[in-house]
């Protein structure tokens, strides 16, 4: 599956964004993440959320601002990004990984997943 991610942009400290991953098949059987770059850095895991949507994972600095989700009729995955702050400054990938698995957690696409090309997430403070 090929994934495209849109919805980067500049914005304040405390500002919101929406980024949305649109894949380019059918999603429902595939666990579906985010993940960022800043720069200089490695690339990190953000979110995750498994295949049918009621489980999601974060990572600990984003807890309680993310909130990742998807739409299976849509094929699209979304990531609500709330009080943002200068350290999410980074750009923003899609993943996604086969699984049925019922509980969400951090992964790295294998040869079956996919990357999306990264959307650029700056935050000025």
């Amino acid at each position: 599956v090929q994934l495209q991610a849109s919805g980067g942009g500049l914005v304040q400290a405390g500002g919101s964004l929406r980024l949305s991953c649109a894949a380019s098949g059918r999603i429902f059987s595939y666990a579906m993440g985010w993940f960022r770059q800043a720069p200089g850095k490695e690339r990190e895991f953000v979110a995750s959320i498994n295949w049918s949507g009621d489980s999601r994972y974060y990572t600990d600095s984003v807890k309680g601002r993310f909130t990742i989700s998807r739409d299976n009729a849509w094929n699209t995955v979304y990531l609500q990004m709330n009080s943002l702050k200068s350290e999410d400054t980074a750009a923003y990938y899609c993943a996604a990984e086969p699984s049925l698995d019922s509980t969400a957690v951090a992964f790295t696409p294998s040869r079956r997943g996919s990357w999306g090309q990264g959307t650029l997430v700056t935050v000025s403070s």
